[in-house]
């Protein structure tokens, strides 16, 4: 968006506002790793959105006290088999994007440090393809 200002003597000057269209991306698009805390019942979940809208949330990945035993069988060769499950809005609580937090590793990190292996392509490659996906679920 572009706004006409005048100067003294008349001539038209154009200027891009800091409040242009967004062009941000939402940090909570497919393909992105999260946690998500629940209620009724209180649990957590680690995981890669696969769909986000009003209804709920989608994700494919682990309650987090499963995490490392997800980690030893990717580890040590067994097929990689998380759940995918949907969430419905009123039960979720908190959803935070799985980011190191100072010198503490993200749940991402850690997962590859124990397996040699980035989690983000094992979790969506079957539902959002190997690029994660656009915002809005597009291909």
């Amino acid at each position: 968006m572009q706004f006409l200002s005048h100067t003294d003597d008349n001539r038209i000057v154009t200027s891009t506002s800091f409040y242009q269209d967004p062009q941000a991306v939402s940090p909570f698009r497919p393909g992105a790793l999260v946690i998500a805390t629940l209620t009724n019942p209180r649990e957590k979940f680690w995981g890669a959105i696969l769909h986000l809208a009003g209804e709920g949330l989608s994700l494919r990945g682990v309650d987090v006290a499963s995490f490392d035993d997800l980690a030893s069988q990717i580890k040590s060769g067994e097929p990689f088999t998380s759940g995918v499950v949907f969430f419905p809005m009123h039960r979720v609580e908190r959803m935070e994007l799985d980011l190191p937090e100072g010198n503490l590793l993200s749940l991402a990190q850690r997962f590859a440090q124990k397996t040699g292996q980035d989690p983000a392509p094992l979790l969506v490659s079957e539902f959002l393809g190997s690029g994660g996906g656009k915002a809005g679920g597009e291909k």
